[in-house]
């Protein structure tokens, strides 16, 4: 939950209200109504307006940096993998796994026998 006061950016409009997606604003109340789909009442001052907004509509500044951060160091760790042809690195980057990791996966079931791979094809033919 957000607190008030709390510095918050416009993310969506799902009800459709011309919220100015994109601007920032303050949490100045929330609404309590349960008859109400809105959950929060914001500032913005660039339009100089209070708005009824949900929760999926606004966000953190703090968290859209955060997230904003951790794309830019993903973004500069690929470049650099291409840059100096690591191509492990890329892998670990792009996949989120390791090429080691996928031959452990893969040996066991070189180990198998002619009737339980047959077994598996069957069983994997009914899904």
């Amino acid at each position: 939950m957000l607190r008030l006061g709390e510095k918050i950016v416009i993310v969506a409009d799902a009800f459709e209200q011309s919220l100015p997606i994109g601007d920032y604003g303050y949490l100045i109340a929330y609404d309590r109504n349960p008859d109400n789909a809105f959950d929060y009442v914001i500032r913005v001052p660039q339009a100089n307006r209070n708005f009824y907004v949900t929760a999926e509509d606004i966000e953190a500044e703090e968290q859209l940096l955060v997230a904003e951060a951790e794309r830019t160091t993903h973004e500069a760790l690929i470049d650099y993998a291409l840059s100096t042809h690591n191509e492990k690195l890329f892998h670990h980057l792009m996949n989120g796994e390791d090429e080691e990791t996928e031959e452990a996966e893969t040996a066991p079931k070189e180990g198998l026998s002619q009737a339980e791979f047959i077994k598996q094809v069957n069983l994997r033919a009914w899904i």
